[in-house]
Order: structure tokens, then sequence, then C-alpha cells
């Protein structure tokens, strides 16, 4: 695998970077990962075209902008749609959400600032795997995600051809 473009990066953005890169690599049935800010916008994604690399031999599906965008657009309407269920149900905040469907699964957890982290994974997942890992990045993501390396992240996103 190629390691995930870092150049001009601050070692807290190549670190998140890092962990995105592993949980795609490390968790079996995991087909994306997105990184969403609380506003919606793409922050990290799995997606090669998306400033990172996944392994060669899984496919990727591609959506009409690329599978981080459609799935950034996802997690952000299901973590909006879930927080105002939360929210008129008087029931707090929202931990994580799961959508299961015939041929894959979307995950959906908060991260501490108001981002979000979404995964896609295959039908056959182990669910419990899955969102254990995605607790694990959230618990180690979560204190880094500072105003600064959500913008710096924003910023590189945007410039990634």
């Amino acid at each position: 695998m190629t390691a995930p473009s870092t150049y001009g990066l601050s070692t807290q953005a190549r670190n998140l970077q890092w962990l995105l890169t592993d949980l795609v690599e490390e968790v079996p049935g995991v087909n994306s990962v997105a990184v969403v800010s609380s506003d919606g916008l793409l922050l990290l994604s799995s997606d090669p075209g998306a400033g990172t690399t996944e392994p060669a031999d899984r496919p990727r599906p591609r959506g009409p902008r690329g599978a981080s965008a459609d799935l950034a657009t996802i997690v952000s309407g299901l973590g909006s749609l879930t927080t105002g269920a939360a929210a008129l149900m008087d029931s707090g905040s929202v931990k994580q959400t799961m959508v299961a469907m015939e041929n894959g699964s979307v995950f959906v957890m908060a991260i501490s600032d108001g981002s979000l982290l979404g995964v896609h994974a295959t039908p056959d997942c182990d669910m419990s795997v899955v969102a254990y890992h995605m607790a694990l990045f959230v618990g180690r993501a979560g204190h880094v995600l500072t105003p600064e390396v959500r913008s710096e992240l924003r910023q590189s996103m945007e410039n990634t051809p």
C-alpha cells in the first residue's frame, strides 16, 4: 500500500489519516470511511481520490462524485436526522446509528467535537467489530480534532485533485 499524502500536514492531521487508514485496512468488511465536520464537510476519507489511499485489491463503490463524497453526504444526513429525532424524543445525544441494508451497512458515530465518523461495510461484516473499531477511532481522534486541525483537513481535501 502506498502511504497517504501527508506533505505539509501537521502531526495531528497525519495521525488522523493514519488512524483512518488503519481502520480500513484492519477491520474486515469495511468498504469506505469518511470523517465529516459538524457542518457536513468532508474532512478525511478512505477514497484514494480524496487524500488517502486504500488497498488496490479492495474494490470500492463509485458514485457520481466518488464514494467519499457520497458517504459524506449520507453520514451528514443521517447525523442530522438522528440528532433531530433524539431532540424530538428528549433522548439526549446520539452516540451511534446503524443502517443494515441487503447489500451493506452504514454506521455513523459521533465524535466529541460534533464531527461524525461514517463507515460503509459489507453485509457480512461483524457489526460488533466494526462498532468497536469505530469507538477506538473516536476515542483517539476526538481530542485531536481541534478547530485548527479541522480547518487544515478541510483545506487539504479541497486541494486534492
